[in-house]
């Protein structure tokens, strides 16, 4: 991420001056400043004061500024050119004390000014006298070493003092240097004393951050943390990488009116009076060893609820009115439950004796797992009354299971570096979904793992996508490399990895892995090899499943590989075999880009019976098993339960078996296949690995399909969000509107009922939930009367009384039919809830919907109050762009640009009209469209802009003429089936 002020100095070269000797005054002068004050932080200069260290003589040094140093811009190359720290220290133990500003009376500063002192213990491991560790965004305002340390040594005046010759920061990497007078000593302990000062910020989330927030119908301010990955340096001079791990006593000081929260329980509270001035000083119990990205601080007027389970609290806390509503019970109920079921499951207790959730108002990364003192998002942790008719329980039963699945995963045991970070994610993200079915074993838990994870990624996932699960540590060079792993990848794929890994060894070896690497390094730092380790030695100790090649070669052709294979069976031969997956695939591809294969899982089912798992360990194999005969009732389905990480196809016999099946009965295939079938089958067609006929053979059955995920599959291939705007659907459409609504009439009528009858029915159904905006957003696009009447019934009687909400699932699909049906007087109706609204995403909710209306008048006044009026003043949606993705909307917004693009351009950013060329030329087809469409922008974007657009657009117009081409196919083959 940017940096969020200039650093450094820039002192402006004058031009010819009268008098030579002036001008060398003058050079001379700034070189002594320059001398005096360097660049002691990156802060902006007018902050800037001077960065010193102690005279080293007097036995309690104030640690005031004494010695200066040179600019940055005068150092050699040096350790501090690299990304990872050199090995010379190994940090012990941090004493840190905090004093944030926060005060209940000054909540209008941007930024908050926090000043601090830190002690770090530190060994010796080689000789050295340049000290380095990082700092970024902090003034020093001192630093001293002391040592050799004794543990004998009862007094500090006894301990020896290493003289600090220079103290310097290496911008780019983000180091703060302190060059000695002589070398530490190899094998001794030194203490390195800091006193240092920052900002924190509330359009920052990184660091110490500020939450602006209402609450008992007062405007009040708290200040949280986030130290992961990199932060922990934006806060205090740290070594801030994952395997330096330490114990850490924090103290807080506070304003009285706040509650202090960190990783461990209080220890001790006492006052400090300054300059008349009442402060609070918190200290808290001395950690257990862990990474600086798990320090977590929080200071607030919050109330909590508590219990205890086994021993230990656990609290939630929240604005007052929240715990006055009950909106923390849920979470609190179910957060002592889940820790007992890991503790149970790994044979490993907790080790805190303490665990504190805070739900700030707002928090981007969601929600953070700290050892302790959890943070998350309110909006994913409190569960409010009108939630129950949303999957809002299983959201938050998922979130909070995956930040206690990391007390184990990540804090417990932490990856070596970031390279690895989806040894935590990926064991976190697999972990939340065994924790929400044990706790709710009616709930689907393969198609809700494909509906939350596998779809998304398999879609974003290919072979030349430059991003393996596992990267190598030479790759990274940059710091903010770093966070962009934070990704689908590390997530969805890695979580993906795990499950692939448990579905082929029974789940007593999963876990009993687990168990020894877990306690083998806990506290410690660890590998992908060592968890590969772990899984070997209990592959080895046991006879009853043989793998055909180590775990490590197993896993290692899945980690260290982009994409995934598609695995192709013969069922007339039974050979079966492998190729990566492309998007777009073009003939002899494979041979010419792609030469590694992958060792694959075969777990499979012939005619509804689960088969012995085989393995594809090579590019081609025979399997004379899979063969099928001419019987009707003879077919197979690879990949099990959807547990191995690729796509699967079949040659034609086998396509056609599969959907003989369906047609005869298509409950012998469970759903989770059935959702496999229809994805697999229009991904395949889509990037030319199967004919789109093929994929469209296995929707004739679907009159008879009552599982709404099912649906929720065949609806996204069929009818993608652009449908209506892409090129030549017109013809298409008609078609697939009278084939669908066929096939829909029974899916239909049994969910439509059940939201005019009885839609707390529904509250239970997290597929359903998921799955009807989806359902009805189609139904109304293809035209269905009955959907129109519903949604427009629906909005009248929210209209006349407001109380009466929209069932949530289907409330933007109403919103927007509501809209697009009615007239100004729906319109300004939503316009008023819009302004009077203060929840973000119930905002953007409302203004998508305005954004719904056919009348070209009513979208015209509508981008006119996006960039003149206060109330449209937010950032969470650009107004124009949303204008501009519906079909009238895209003519309306480009003659809206035309005399005012400069206001859109100040109101939402140059980037936006990049943005808003994609929008409106999003059905292009041709050459003179392109360059039409780039003479209409052309006065609007710079020029590199404008070199950009034209390679994104030739894009879009070879794309739309694909899927012209394809769109004729699916026409034709409508004309027939209809």
């Amino acid at each position: 991420m940017g940096p969020r002020s200039s650093s450094g100095f820039f002192v402006s070269r004058a031009v010819a001056l009268p008098l030579a000797g002036l001008a060398a005054a003058l050079l001379l002068a700034l070189a002594v400043l320059a001398a005096l004050y360097g660049h002691c932080a990156r802060v902006a200069p007018s902050e800037l004061h001077g960065c010193g260290v102690p005279d080293a003589r007097k036995p309690n040094p104030t640690l005031e500024p004494e010695v200066t140093v040179a600019p940055d811009v005068w150092r050699p190359s040096g350790p501090w050119d690299q990304l990872r720290l050199p090995p010379w220290l190994v940090p012990l133990h941090y004493e840190l004390e905090l004093w944030p500003r926060l005060r209940p009376d000054e909540l209008s500063p941007p930024a908050l000014r926090f000043t601090g002192r830190v002690n770090i213990t530190v060994r010796c491991a080689e000789a050295t006298a340049r000290l380095l560790l990082h700092s970024l965004f902090l003034r020093c305002d001192g630093a001293a070493v002391r040592g050799p340390l004794s543990p004998a040594a009862g007094d500090a005046a006894t301990v020896g003092r290493v003289p600090v010759d220079k103290v310097w920061f290496a911008e780019d990497m983000q180091y703060l240097v302190l060059e000695l007078r002589e070398a530490l000593q190899p094998g001794s302990l030194y203490e390195l004393q800091l006193s240092f000062s920052g900002s924190g910020y509330q359009d920052f989330r990184e660091g110490l951050f500020i939450n602006l927030y209402t609450d008992q119908g007062e405007r009040r301010a708290l200040l949280a943390s986030q130290m992961e990955p990199t932060f922990a340096r934006n806060v205090f001079p740290c070594f801030d990488e994952p395997a330096l791990k330490a114990t850490f006593n924090i103290t807080i000081i506070h304003h009285p009116s706040y509650v202090a929260l960190s990783n461990m329980p209080k220890l001790r509270q006492s006052e400090k009076d300054v300059n008349g001035s009442k402060w609070t000083v918190t200290t808290f119990h001395t950690t257990p060893r862990m990474p600086t990205y798990l320090a977590a601080f929080a200071i607030c007027d919050y109330g909590h609820v508590s219990r205890t389970e086994r021993g230990k609290e656990i609290r939630i806390w929240a604005r007052k009115d929240a715990i006055a509503n009950g909106n923390a019970d849920f979470a609190l109920n179910i957060t002592g439950p889940i820790f007992s079921f890991l503790e149970d499951l790994f044979n490993i207790s907790y080790p805190l004796p303490k665990t504190d959730i805070i739900a700030l108002p707002t928090f981007d990364n969601r929600a953070m797992e700290n050892w302790g003192l959890m943070i998350f998002d309110e909006s994913l942790l409190l569960l409010k009354p009108d939630d129950q008719l949303t999957e809002k329980k299983t959201v938050i039963s998922h979130i909070v299971s995956h930040e206690i699945g990391h007390q184990w995963f990540g804090n417990l045991v932490t990856m070596s570096w970031w390279n690895n970070i989806w040894l935590n994610e990926g064991f976190a993200s697999h972990f939340e979904f065994g924790v929400v079915n044990y706790f709710n074993p009616k709930l689907p838990g393969n198609e809700v793992f494909f509906s939350n994870l596998l779809h998304d990624v398999l879609r974003e996932d290919h072979a030349m996508v430059p991003r393996a699960v596992s990267m190598k540590v030479e790759n990274f060079t940059e710091t903010n490399e770093i966070s962009e792993l934070f990704d689908i990848f590390t997530y969805n794929k890695g979580a993906s990895m795990v499950r692939m890994l448990s579905s082929f060894l029974n789940e007593n070896l999963f876990i009993s892995a687990l168990k020894s690497y877990l306690e083998t390094f806990s506290y410690s730092n660890a590998k992908q090899d060592d968890l590969w380790r772990h899984f070997q030695m209990a592959i080895d100790d046991q006879s009853k499943i043989v793998l055909p090649a180590t775990v490590k070669s197993i896993m290692d052709s899945w980690t260290y590989q982009s994409g995934f294979p598609v695995i192709t069976l013969n069922v007339s031969t039974g050979i079966m075999k492998q190729e990566p997956f492309y998007l777009g695939k073009v003939k002899n591809q494979t041979l010419l880009t792609h030469n590694d294969t992958w060792i694959v899982p075969i777990l499979w089912m012939k005619n509804g019976t689960t088969q012995s798992l085989v393995w594809l360990d090579k590019s081609s194999k025979l399997f004379p098993e899979m063969q099928v005969s001419n019987s009707d009732h003879d077919w197979v389905i690879l990949n099990l339960n959807m547990t191995g990480y690729y796509r699967v196809n079949y040659d034609k016999l086998g396509w056609k078996k599969l959907n003989q099946q369906l047609e005869k009965d298509h409950k012998a295939i469970p759903v989770i296949h059935r959702l496999q079938l229809i994805d697999d089958a229009f991904s395949l067609s889509q990037n030319n690995y199967i004919e789109i006929e093929t994929a469209l053979d296995l929707t004739k059955y679907l009159a008879e399909e009552d599982e709404i995920i099912v649906w929720h599959t065949v609806l996204v291939n069929l009818l993608p969000s652009n449908f209506v705007s892409d090129v030549g659907n017109y013809d298409t459409y008609t078609l697939l509107k009278k084939y669908l609504l066929k096939r829909l009439t029974s899916i239909w009528n049994h969910y439509s009922t059940i939201i005019r009858e009885n839609v707390t029915a529904l509250q239970d159904d997290y597929l359903a939930l998921i799955s009807l905006e989806k359902l009805f957003g189609s139904v109304c696009l293809l035209g269905l009367e009955d959907c129109l009447q519903l949604s427009r019934e629906l909005f009248r009687n929210w209209m006349d009384n407001p109380e009466k909400e929209i069932p949530y699932p289907i409330k933007t699909v109403i919103l927007c039919y509501g809209i697009a049906s009615g007239s100004d007087k729906e319109w300004d109706f939503l316009l008023n809830i819009y302004a009077n609204n203060t929840n973000e995403e119930e905002r953007s909710q409302l203004a998508y919907a305005m954004s719904c209306s056919k009348d070209p008048w009513i979208l015209t006044r509508y981008m006119e109050y996006a960039i003149t009026t206060n109330s449209f003043n937010f950032n969470e949606t650009n107004i124009i762009e949303v204008v501009a993705a519906f079909d009238v909307g895209r003519y309306v917004a480009k003659d809206f640009l035309v005399n005012n693009w400069q206001a859109v351009s100040e109101r939402y950013g140059i980037h936006s009209l990049v943005t808003l060329m994609y929008l409106i030329g999003r059905t292009i087809s041709t050459d003179a469209q392109v360059m039409e469409l780039q003479q209409f922008f052309s006065p609007m974007l710079e020029e590199h802009q404008s070199l950009k657009a034209h390679a994104k657009l030739q894009t879009i117009k070879n794309e739309n003429l694909k899927n012209k081409n394809r769109s004729a196919r699916i026409a034709a083959w409508l004309r027939k089936n209809t």
